[in-house]
């Protein structure tokens, strides 16, 4: 069923930009290039006062945010936690994030974190249970809310249908949006034999509400998801193909190892809003 919200799940279409990176901060406060929008990860912030919240709320003050998370183990079997939401929530409010976003995986369970983004099984159970979830967190954070496809080394047994079909029935049973992470098709359809055009093919278009682009470390035999390098060709290829589906949207380059110099940051992100402004053609639309 597609979104009735219409294009990018009803969120404005930003362009290009980049993630917030603790050593950039101060070039950011001082320089201000210009940018449409930056991308915070809550939990650098969420239990922090001081000069990081600061620094943060001072961003936010010069820039509209988004919000990336990577603590809330979406799939899950532990209860979500509602302290947790509540903290989020807080950030969310100080900042005026536009919207949130975490991964479609698990990292809990008895109480434990993996601190790591794990598979789910694709199976309809895991479906009800994870899009469950997910409504949960977007009532609670009450911002539009959006999930991103991992990268994976397999795919667990039992699976019930292909990755694509996954993400999209999550999609439907939370009515949520999808941050479509372009690196993580190609990583995932070298490392599991996947057809990366027919992922992008099968997802729900109106649904994506934002792009991730980054670099990975191609070892010949296993691709490894390092965001530590640049985007490589195959990638750029893939995200001209991913754009001519979805139209303009909200696209991040990411980079969070082996983080380089603001300048040469603003380098990447000039490459992909060139592309981006190739294919799609068309002017953003201010926050």
């Amino acid at each position: 069923m597609a979104s009735d919200r219409g294009p990018n799940f009803g969120l404005p279409p930003l362009g290009v930009s980049i993630g917030l990176r603790r050593p950039h901060i101060a070039g950011l406060l001082s320089e201000r290039p210009e940018l449409p929008f930056l991308e915070f990860v809550p939990e650098n912030y969420m239990d922090r006062g001081g000069l990081s919240r600061r620094e943060l709320l001072s961003i936010a003050e010069f820039y509209p945010t988004v919000s990336h998370g990577v603590g809330l183990g979406l799939g899950s079997i532990d209860a979500v936690d509602r302290e947790y939401l509540s903290r989020l929530k807080r950030l969310i409010e100080e900042t005026g994030a536009l919207w949130a976003s975490d991964h479609l995986c698990w990292n809990r369970a008895d109480g434990r974190s993996s601190n790591d983004l794990l598979p789910l099984p694709f199976t309809a159970e895991a479906v009800r249970h994870t899009g469950a979830r997910i409504r949960e967190v977007a009532d609670a954070l009450e911002v539009p809310f959006l999930v991103e496809n991992i990268s994976t080394y397999t795919v667990l047994p039992g699976a019930e249908m292909s990755e694509a079909e996954f993400v999209s029935a999550v999609l439907e049973e939370a009515d949520c949006g999808l941050l479509l992470d372009v690196n993580n098709v190609y990583v995932n359809a070298r490392n599991n034999g996947i057809d990366p055009h027919d992922f992008l093919r099968t997802i729900p278009a109106e649904r994506v509400g934002q792009m991730h682009m980054a670099g990975h470390d191609d070892r010949g035999y296993v691709c490894v998801d390092t965001h530590g390098a640049p985007v490589r060709d195959e990638v750029w290829d893939l995200f001209r193909e991913a754009l001519a589906i979805t139209g303009p949207t909200t696209v991040l380059v990411e980079w969070d190892t082996n983080i380089p110099p603001l300048d040469r940051y603003l380098e990447e992100a000039a490459t992909a809003r060139a592309i981006y402004d190739e294919v799609t053609g068309s002017p953003v639309v201010s926050a």
